[in-house]
């Protein structure tokens, strides 16, 4: 069963992973030096990433190194691109009351 893309990154150790990754691919070894977690702990989570995913994997040599998949990312970006457009412009409404609000107190 996939998991839900929005389930997965509401974990902040998930969060964290895909800020890790977005730098550079990683081992889950060099991942999970980064939490105070047990390396099984972090390939769980490793793994609902790849469910969703969010992350991919490539082999290089004995190694599997993750790295961020932009597409699925993506996604998520445009779905919330509507909302980025309310918060500007609230934004700007609060910004023209608190300059009324400066004006009459002038």
């Amino acid at each position: 069963m996939k998991k839900d893309v929005f389930q997965a990154i509401a974990d902040p150790t998930r969060r964290a992973i895909l800020s890790l990754i977005a730098i550079h691919a990683m081992t889950p070894n060099m991942l999970a030096q980064h939490f105070d977690t047990s390396r099984q702990a972090v390939s769980k989570h490793i793994h609902v990433l790849k469910q969703t995913q969010l992350i991919k994997q490539e082999q290089s040599g004995r190694e599997i190194y993750y790295q961020l998949n932009p597409t699925r990312m993506k996604q998520i970006a445009d779905w919330l691109e509507p909302f980025y457009q309310l918060w500007e412009d609230r934004f700007s409404q609060l910004d023209a009351e608190l300059k009324k609000a400066k004006t009459k107190k002038s």
